[in-house]
């Protein structure tokens, strides 16, 4: 829903918008999107398979139907004027009740087909991998498009509606655009190869772990905020020679004997040779989530995902 408020400075905008909206090709609404997403028409172009001569003539054709330019051109480089920052916003949410529309009627007609995109962050694939695998050999004709990245970067693919959910350790949030909802619950744990003689252990100290050569992963992953707000409350610093934000490259470094690194016990996908051994501390455990947009038609396809995961989870 578009609330408008008259105090708002871009009141004007927001109204010339609504009254134009239904004027507007959704064609030009997506091509528009995808310029301002990649901020150069000619990929833009390439991207959505037409000519950029085409493309540039439907951007136009919308800048002319609103009155106001949505790119400024500098030379051969574009940069989102701030109606354009505004109408991004419209645009996708535009699209966005379009397909919703067309996959409510689907829902009607009970049509198990269709598209769902997940998200996931590396800590989750190995779930995310099971269930999709069930879910394929239960509804074959629901596509499935699967996104890895860090928390913070599926997060902003959740905003611009580029995914449908997301598995990750996000907390519940009072954010009204987001539905957080528990899967299970995982520890903060030492990661090391089993060949060491530390990986028998039942748990560990932050108090050992000092005396380890780490790799840790980067700023960009939640789990890596987390484990900093942890060594702060605990009064440890680590011993951590190298940042990476990769997860697979960081549990191929200590695959190979020499490192060690510290993740969420659920990490370990494809990687048997490793051990993950608790770390002894108040305060390690995280939610693993699965978050939904808030407000928006959430399809069947993607309910009866979701219910997969619960039941699995249930089973195990």
């Amino acid at each position: 829903m578009i609330c408008l408020d008259r105090n708002d400075r871009n009141f004007r905008f927001r109204i010339v918008f609504l009254q134009k909206l239904d004027k507007m090709e959704l064609r030009q609404l997506k091509y528009f999107v995808r310029a301002a997403e990649l901020l150069n028409f000619t990929h833009a172009a390439d991207e959505l398979f037409i000519t950029q001569s085409t493309l540039s003539h439907q951007i136009k054709e919308l800048e002319t139907s609103l009155n106001v330019f949505l790119f400024d051109r500098i030379g051969r480089r574009v940069k989102l004027t701030e109606s354009g920052e505004i109408m991004l916003e419209y645009a996708r949410k535009t699209i966005r009740q379009a397909e919703e529309g067309k996959q409510v009627l689907m829902d009607l007609n009970n049509l198990k087909t269709g598209k769902i995109i997940i998200g996931s962050t590396y800590g989750l694939v190995n779930l995310l991998l099971q269930s999709v695998t069930e879910f394929n050999e239960e509804f074959p004709d629901i596509q499935i498009q699967i996104v890895l990245g860090s928390t913070a970067d599926l997060m902003q693919k959740m905003r611009s509606y580029e995914i449908d959910c997301m598995l990750s350790f996000m907390p519940s949030t009072e954010d009204s655009q987001l539905d957080v909802m528990p899967l299970f619950s995982a520890n903060l744990s030492l990661i090391l190869h089993k060949s060491h003689s530390w990986s028998k252990l039942k748990k560990i100290t932050f108090q050992k772990i000092t005396e380890l050569p780490l790799v840790l992963p980067s700023q960009s992953y939640s789990v890596r905020n987390f484990l900093d707000e942890t060594l702060l409350k605990n009064n440890v610093k680590l011993n951590a020679k190298i940042e990476i934000n990769d997860i697979h490259s960081l549990l191929e470094l200590v695959n190979t004997r020499k490192w060690f690194t510290i993740l969420m016990d659920t990490s370990l996908f494809h990687f048997s040779e490793l051990i993950a051994v608790p770390i002894d501390s108040k305060n390690i455990t995280r939610e693993a989530t699965i978050t939904f947009p808030s407000g928006i038609y959430r399809k069947a396809s993607l309910v009866l995902f979701h219910n997969l995961i619960k039941k699995k989870l249930i089973q195990e």
